[in-house]
C-alpha cells in the first residue's frame, strides 16, 4: 500500500485507464532515489489486471551496451518481430543482436518498436514500465522516448521513472517529493512500531519524508537506539544512507551469498544460468542464492531471479571490495564464450581492469569495429572511448579517441564529439586522425553554436594537417568555405578559397566547386559558375564519400539545376538513413527539400518539415533544426499561410542573431518578403527583401526576383536595378531555361515588354519551375489586361489560376482570380472551399492523402513515423469527416 500518494497515484491510474479505452500515453516520473518512483510502478502493476505488461530496468553496468536495454524490456515479445515490415524487422534483429548485423538507423529501429508495440498491444492495453530509466543505455532509451513522442491511438501507457539527471525533453512529468508528515508517521509505524519517540521524530526529520528511508533507516539501529540511545545522525544524504541500510541486511549473508549477489548485480543477461556458472568463482550457488530470496532481498520466479529494490542492486555490487569486484567482472568475462557474448566479455574486461593493457583495449577496438559493421556509431564511439582509456602506448591512444569522436559525430552527437575530440593529445601526428579531429571540432560548433567559429577552427587546425597531408587538409578547407556561405561571410569564404589555391593541385572537383562557393559568396559571378560546373558535371563522382557527394547536391542549385539538386540529396539522404549517420542527415534533408521547392513543391515540403523539424531537434542539432524552420517559413509563405509564416520566421530569428545563422536568417526574411508580395503589399516586401545582403550570394539568388517585383509595383523602379542586373548576370552564367525564363520576366517587368514576356513564357516551356511559370503567366496577364488585351490576358492569368491552385499558392491563386474579374470574367471558386480535406486536422490529412494514392496503413505509419494503429485511428476519424465509409471512396475526394 502507498501512503501520501493519491494524487500520483490517480494521475498513473488514468493513463492506465486511457490504454483500456484505446488511448495512449506517455509519463516520465521522477524524484531522488528512494523516493517512491518504483513503488508507484508497482502499484500500476497491481492496477494492471487483464492488461500485458512489460517491465524493464536499468542497470548501471549496461550503460555502454547498445540496445541491451531495450533487449530485456522485449524479450518476451520477440516472437512478434516476424509480423513487422521487412525493413523494420531487419533494423530491430541487426539492433538487439537477433540475426545477421544491420545498419543501425535510429529512425527505422525506433519505428520497429513502435510498431511492435503496437502488436502487442493489438491483442489488449499495453502497460509499459521502464524503471531506473538514467541506467538505461543510451540506444534503448533514444528508441522509447522515440517511441513516445509518437504514441497516440495504439493503447498504449508508457511510463518512466527515473532520478533527477534523467530529463527527456517534451514529455509529460511527474516529479515526486517526499510524502507530508502525516502520511510519513503512518509508514514509520507500520515498518518500525518500537521506536521511542524522540527516536521516531528524528528518523522522520532525517527522512524528509523519503519512503524508502522511512523503511529502512530504522533496520540501521540498534535495540538500544531504537530505545532512546541516539547519538545525532551524520549528514551522509538520505539516499546513500538508505543503500547502507541494505548493504547491513546484504553482509548479514554469509560470504558466498554476498559474492553470488555481486555477480547478479553486475550481470547484465539476465541469465542465470550464466550467473550461477560466474558464481562458481567464488564457491557459491543456488543455495545462496535462496538465502538471499529469504532475506527479502532478490525475487526468483522460474529462471527469472529480480532484487527487490533497484538500490539493492547497487548496494550488493559496492558491498564487495575493489579486488572482488574486479574479480566478479573477470568471471563473468571467463564465462562469456562464443561470438554473440563478444562484446559483453570485452566490456567486462574492461571493468576488471584498472591499469592500461593493449590486450583489453584491443577487444574493445575489435568490439568497435563490429559496431561499425552495423552502423552501430553510438557503440562504437564507447567501445573506441573505453579502448583510448585502456591504451598504454600516448600515439595509438589519440588514434582512438579520435576514432570514438567521429564515430559519436556521425551519430549525431556533435557535444559529445567534440568532447572526445578535446581529450587527444596535441602532439598527435597521424593525418587521417588529426583531420578527423578538426571536423569533428567544427562540426559541433557547426550545429550547436557559431558557424563562422567553425570554419575559423578548420582553417586554423588545416594548417597543421597541411603539413602531414595536402590533400587532406584541402578536403578539411572545402568544409570551411561551406562554412563562410552559411555564416554569409565572404571573408571566411575568401580565407578558406587563399588557403585552397596555395595548396599543391589535387584535381578533385571538391576543391573546384569551394573555389567557386568562395567566389560566389564574394559576389565574383562569372568564376563561381564556371568552378562550381566542375563540380556539378563532373564525368565519375563514383569516389565521392557522403560528404562530398552532398557538397556536390549543395552546388547544384546554385546554378539554377534544381533537379539534379534534389535527385543528388536524396541519394544522400537514403545513404544517411540506411547507415545510421545522423550526423549528416540534417544538411541532406534541408538540401533536398530546398531543391523540392524551388521545383514548386511547397506543398509536400511543408508536410514533410512539419514532420522532420521534431525529429531533428531529437537529434539535438539546434542550428540544423533553425536551418529547416525558415525553410518552414518560406514554404508558409508561398502557401498563404500567414500565420505559419511568421510563427516559422519568429523561431528562426530568436536563434538565429545569437548564433549568426545568415542564411538560415536570409531564408526565413524571404518567406516574410514574399508573403508581403503575395498579399499584395509590394512596399512592406521591398522593404523586407531588402534585409537580405550581398553576404547571402548563394541564396540571395532565389529571392532577386521578389524583389525586383516588389520594387516595380511599389512604384520604385530604381531600386530593381541593383538586383536586376545581379540576376541577369547570374542567369547568364547558369545557362538554363528555368533562369532564363525568370530573367525574362523581370526585364518585362522592368522594361514594360509585351515582347519580352511572350520570350519568358516560351523559355518556361523548357523549364522545371512551374511556379515560376505561373507567377509569369499572372504579371503577363496583368501586363495585358491594363493594355486592354483582355481576351489574351484572360487566357494567361487562367493558367497562372489553374497552377497556382494545383500547388497550393493560395494566396497568388486569389491575386489571379482578382485579375480574372477585372476582366470580367468569372472565375472558379477557390479550390480550397471546396476541398473536403480542409475539415480534417493536419495528421488527418496527410494519412488520408497517402491512403488516397494507395498506401497501406503499415506504409502510411512507416512514412510519418506513426504506428499502424494510429493510422488506422487517423482513418476512423476521418471517415465521418468526409462523409465516406471506405477507403475506396478516398481517392475521389483526395485528388
Amino acid at each position: 500500500m502507498l501512503y501520501g500518494r493519491a494524487a500520483e497515484q490517480a494521475q498513473v491510474d488514468r493513463l492506465l485507464a486511457n490504454a483500456r479505452s484505446g488511448r495512449s500515453g506517455v509519463l516520465v516520473v521522477r524524484g531522488q532515489p528512494g523516493i517512491g518512483k518504483t513503488a508507484l510502478l508497482g502499484h500500476l502493476t497491481e492496477r494492471a489486471a487483464g492488461v500485458r505488461v512489460l517491465h524493464g530496468v536499468g542497470v548501471e553496468s549496461e550503460a555502454e551496451l547498445p540496445y541491451a536495454a531495450l533487449h530485456l524490456l522485449l524479450r518476451s515479445e520477440l516472437h512478434r518481430i516476424d509480423v513487422l515490415p521487412e525493413a523494420q524487422a531487419a533494423a530491430l534483429r541487426g539492433a538487439l543482436g537477433l540475426g545477421a548485423a544491420a545498419p543501425e538507423n535510429r529512425f527505422l529501429v525506433g519505428l520497429a518498436v513502435l510498431s511492435l508495440l503496437a502488436e502487442v498491444a493489438g491483442d489488449g492495453a499495453l502497460l509499459c514500465l521502464v524503471d531506473e530509466a538514467q541506467w538505461f543505455d543510451r540506444a534503448s532509451i533514444d528508441a522509447l522516448v522515440f517511441v513516445a513522442r509518437r504514441l497516440d491511438a495504439e493503447g498504449i501507457a508508457l511510463v518512466f521513472a527515473g532520478r533527477e539527471e534523467f530529463h527527456p525533453q517534451g514529455l509529460p512529468e511527474l516529479w515526486l517529493d517526499g510524502v507530508d508528515r502525516d502520511a510519513a508517521v503512518t509508514l514509520l509505524a507500520e515498518s518500525a512500531r518500537d521506536l521511542a519517540p524522540k527516536v521516531r521524530d528524528r528518523v522522520l526529520d532525517e527522512a524528509g519524508g523519503n519512503p524508502l528511508a522511512l523503511i529502512e533507516l530504522p533496520s540501521t539501529l540498534t535495540s538500544e537506539q531504537q530505545a532512546g540511545q541516539l547519538n545525532p545522525f551524520t549528514t551522509i544524504p538520505v539516499a546513500n544512507r538508505v543503500q547502507q541500510a541494505f548493504q547491513q541486511q546484504i553482509r548479514a549473508l554469509p560470504d558466498r551469498a554476498q559474492a553470488l549477489l555481486a555477480v547478479l548485480a553486475a550481470d547484465d543477461t539476465g541469465d542465470l544460468g550464466i550467473v550461477l556458472r560466474a558464481a562458481e568463482s567464488f564457491s557459491a550457488g543456488l543455495a545462496d542464492l535462496e538465502a538471499a530470496e529469504q532475506a527479502k532481498l532478490v525475487t526468483v520466479n522460474g529462471a527469472a531471479v529480480a532484487f527487490r529494490h533497484p538500490l539493492i542492486r547497487a548496494a550488493a555490487y559496492q558491498n564487495m571490495p575493489l579486488t572482488s569486484r574486479l574479480a566478479v567482472r573477470r568471471a563473468l568475462a571467463e564465462v562469456l564464450v562464443g561470438g554473440e557474448h563478444a562484446d559483453r566479455r570485452a566490456w567486462h574486461l574492461a571493468a576488471a581492469t584498472t591499469t592500461p593493457d593493449e590486450d583489453v583495449a584491443r577487444e574493445l577496438e575489435l568490439a568497435a569495429e563490429r559496431a561499425r559493421t552495423r552502423s552501430g556509431f553510438a557503440a562504437m564511439a564507447a567501445a573506441y572511448e573505453r579502448a583510448a582509456e585502456l591504451t598504454p602506448d600516448t600515439a595509438k591512444r589519440s588514434v582512438r579517441l579520435a576514432a570514438a569522436a567521429v564515430a559519436a559525430s556521425d551519430a549525431g552527437q556533435p557535444a559529445r564529439a567534440g568532447s572526445l575530440a578535446d581529450r587527444t593529445s596535441e602532439e598527435i601526428q597521424d593525418p587521417l586522425a588529426l583531420a578527423h579531429l578538426i571536423q569533428v571540432r567544427a562540426h559541433r560548433e557547426f550545429e550547436q553554436g557559431s558557424q563562422a567559429a567553425a570554419g575559423e577552427l578548420i582553417i586554423t587546425g588545416a594548417e597543421r594537417v597541411a603539413r602531414l597531408d595536402a590533400e587532406r587538409a584541402a578536403y578539411l578547407i572545402v568544409e570551411a568555405v561551406r562554412c563562410g556561405w552559411y555564416a554569409g561571410d565572404p571573408d571566411l569564404a575568401e580565407q578558406a578559397a587563399r588557403l585552397l589555391r596555395a595548396l599543391p593541385r589535387i584535381g578533385s572537383p571538391l576543391v573546384s566547386g569551394a573555389l567557386g562557393l568562395a567566389a560566389l559568396v564574394n559576389g565574383d559571378l562569372k568564376n563561381a559558375v564556371a568552378l562550381m560546373q566542375e563540380l556539378v558535371l563532373a564525368p565519375d563522382l563514383s569516389e565521392l564519400q557522403v560528404p562530398g557527394m552532398l557538397f556536390m547536391a549543395q552546388m547544384c542549385a546554385p546554378i539554377g539545376r534544381y533537379g539534379q539538386a534534389e535527385a543528388a540529396a536524396a541519394r544522400v539522404e537514403a545513404e544517411c538513413r540506411a547507415h545510421g549517420m545522423d550526423g549528416w542527415l540534417t544538411t541532406a534533408v534541408e538540401t533536398r527539400l530546398q531543391a523540392q521547392m524551388l521545383l514548386g513543391g511547397y506543398r509536400e515540403a511543408a508536410t514533410k518539415l512539419e514532420e522532420i523539424i521534431p525529429v531533428i531537434g531529437d537529434l539535438g542539432q539546434r542550428n540544423g533544426a533553425v536551418a529547416l524552420t525558415a525553410l518552414l517559413a518560406l514554404a508558409c509563405g508561398e502557401l498563404g499561410d500567414e500565420q505559419g509564416c511568421r510563427t516559422a520566421a519568429a523561431a528562426v530569428f530568436e536563434q538565429a542573431g545569437v548564433r549568426g545563422l545568415r542564411t538560415a536568417e536570409a531564408v526565413a526574411v524571404a518567406g516574410l518578403g514574399r508573403l508581403e508580395l503575395a498579399l499584395g503589399r509590394p512596399k512592406a516586401s521591398l522593404k523586407i527583401l531588402e534585409r537580405i545582403s550581398a553576404a547571402n550570394a548563394p541564396v540571395s539568388v532565389f529571392f532577386a526576383p521578389d524583389r525586383i517585383e516588389a520594387a516595380v509595383k511599389a512604384g520604385e523602379p530604381e531600386r530593381a536595378r541593383e538586383p536586376l542586373a545581379y540576376y541577369l548576370n547570374w542567369a547568364a552564367g547558369v545557362g538554363v531555361s528555368s533562369a532564363d525564363a525568370v530573367a525574362l520576366r523581370c526585364r518585362a517587368l522592368v522594361e514594360n515588354d509585351e515582347d519580352l514576356y511572350e520570350e519568358a513564357a516560351r523559355a518556361h516551356e523548357q523549364g522545371e519551375q512551374p511556379h515560376e511559370q505561373a507567377r509569369t503567366r499572372l504579371l503577363y496577364g496583368e501586363w495585358l489586361r491594363r493594355s486592354r488585351k483582355r481576351a489574351a490576358a484572360r487566357a494567361q492569368l487562367r493558367a497562372a489560376l489553374e497552377t497556382f491552385d494545383r500547388l497550393g499558392m493560395m494566396l497568388w491563386a486569389e491575386r489571379a482570380r482578382a485579375e480574372l474579374r477585372a476582366t470580367g470574367d468569372v472565375p472558379a471558386a477557390p479550390r480550397q472551399a471546396d476541398d473536403p480535406l480542409s475539415v480534417l486536422t493536419a495528421q488527418e490529412r496527410q494519412v488520408v492523402r497517402l491512403a488516397a494514392a494507395g498506401a497501406s496503413n503499415r506504409d502510411i505509419a512507416a512514412q510519418l513515423y506513426l504506428s499502424p494503429r494510429t493510422v488506422g485511428y487517423h482513418l476512423y476519424k476521418a471517415f465521418p469527416k468526409l462523409g465516406i465509409s471506405s477507403r475506396a471512396e478516398l481517392a475521389a475526394i483526395a485528388t
